[in-house]
């Protein structure tokens, strides 16, 4: 292990600046996720001088507008800092939802014209309820404010934090440190979500392949050039965040974003390099660190499962087959039950684009990360092992559920969630009561 965990996050490495404050972007009280009271609802991250940047977007067709302002300024592969808000997603809002989110870039750089920074040099992220026009008084206002509260401390980041959660129950955030160069450098990141999670992004916004809202924010003072940067982070992001499902949505918003302003001063590192093997290896760690908050923190959660498939074809036969049980609301409701129901699984891979041989699949269970598995089903029919051995694994609060198809050397794995009652009246809502109503 070539890094260490520290305390903080996006400011803990040098030169980065955080801050969150409450302008009311979505009414008191109203829809779920933002019956908080006064929560913050704005944050501002700033970097005290230019940064290379890379970011990874939602493959969603229908994306936001602060998604399609991203992608756009990210290929010029400098930024210097970000603007974000939670309660309003800014999506399905049209040519006035792209004006709104550019507006808030320039009103942000204006805000910060004493650090010399421009419009095209601020990034844009938003979370919140789909369909509805920010009201851009308010976020005028919040930006200004927090303009002037922003703080390299540990504090500035606990604000800016809490201000992208929606229905976020808890903070998520890391930091850690590492030698590259010869030089200590330092990796921190935040993120947000709970609901609407099944992260599939890129770089380009455009699906590799199919598969509320989850934000990430990443900042590090080590020195990488845009090009390293970008390859990276699209390996980072396809190990973990890319690697999660709580209900199998994918939303319109999800953003990467990772700014590396240098300020460690070690020489960028070159392609093949120790040094770039470094930090891959914590940026590796903190986005799968994150990205399992996130499950954690699923709505409604009870259970956390990690799917591991092996024997498929392909790397993508089994990524389909994993994809198809952790999605599966037959099979996720088991699990809420602590239910080892090797039928349902079964069921999921068959519809699945897999290969199967129902007289070949092995299914089994272990303690997370744990070597001792108990197999429910071997070679397609029910084992002797004991139903309460099976149930002392699956009822407990997270557990791995291992699956060989045995047919070659495919392996892939899922982050997944139960699907529990609780997570159904969350998002349901009352027409009655628009409090109750969801993003």
């Amino acid at each position: 292990m070539n890094w260490q965990t520290i305390e903080g996050s996006v400011t803990a490495p040098q030169g980065f600046l955080a801050g969150g404050v409450f302008c009311d972007i979505k009414r008191l009280g109203t829809g779920k996720g933002s019956n908080k009271g006064v929560k913050r609802d704005l944050a501002l991250l700033v970097s005290e001088t230019p940064a290379t940047v890379a970011g990874t977007f939602t493959t969603n067709q229908v994306c936001a507008a602060p998604v399609k302002v991203c992608l756009e300024r990210v290929r010029r592969g400098l930024a210097r800092a970000v603007v974000i808000n939670s309660g309003n997603a800014n999506a399905c809002t049209g040519r006035q939802g792209l004006r709104d989110a550019q507006a808030m870039t320039g009103i942000t750089a204006a805000a910060l014209a004493g650090r010399h920074i421009s419009a095209e040099d601020v990034l844009v992220a938003s979370t919140g309820r789909i369909g509805v026009r920010l009201p851009m008084e308010n976020v005028k206002k919040g930006i200004l404010l927090a303009a002037g509260q922003i703080e390299a401390t540990r504090q500035g980041a606990r604000h800016a934090v809490e201000a992208i959660m929606t229905s976020d129950t808890r903070p998520k955030e890391i930091a850690v440190e590492f030698r590259i160069g010869g030089r200590t450098a330092r990796l921190g990141g935040m993120c947000k979500g709970a609901g609407m999670i099944q992260p599939g992004m890129s770089a380009s916004g455009k699906r590799p392949a199919l598969h509320a809202t989850m934000l990430c924010f990443l900042t590090t003072d080590a020195a990488l050039d845009a090009a390293t940067l970008r390859t990276a982070l699209d390996a980072a992001v396809a190990r973990s965040f890319n690697r999660i499902t709580v209900d199998g949505d994918m939303s319109t918003n999800d953003t990467v974003l990772l700014l590396a302003n240098g300020k460690a001063g070690n020489a960028p590192p070159r392609a093949g390099s120790r040094d770039l093997a470094v930090f891959q290896e914590a940026l590796d760690h903190v986005t799968l660190e994150l990205a399992k908050k996130i499950v954690l923190d699923g709505e409604g959660v009870s259970r956390f499962v990690t799917v591991r498939v092996r024997g498929a074809k392909t790397g993508g036969e089994a990524e389909a087959a994993a994809r198809a049980v952790a999605n599966s609301a037959l099979v996720k409701t088991s699990w809420c039950g602590g239910d080892p129901n090797w039928g349902r699984i079964l069921c999921a891979l068959g519809y699945s684009t897999a290969t199967i041989e129902e007289s070949r699949i092995d299914v089994g269970y272990s303690a997370p990360g744990g070597r001792k598995v108990l197999f429910s089903l071997k070679g397609g029919r029910p084992t002797a092992t004991p139903f309460r051995s099976l149930c002392a694994i699956t009822t407990a609060a997270a557990f791995d559920l291992h699956i060989n198809l045995n047919l070659g050397g495919g392996e892939a794995l899922m982050y997944a969630a139960d699907l529990t009652e609780a997570y159904v009246d969350f998002n349901k809502g009352d027409v009655n009561d628009p409090s109750t109503l969801g993003g």
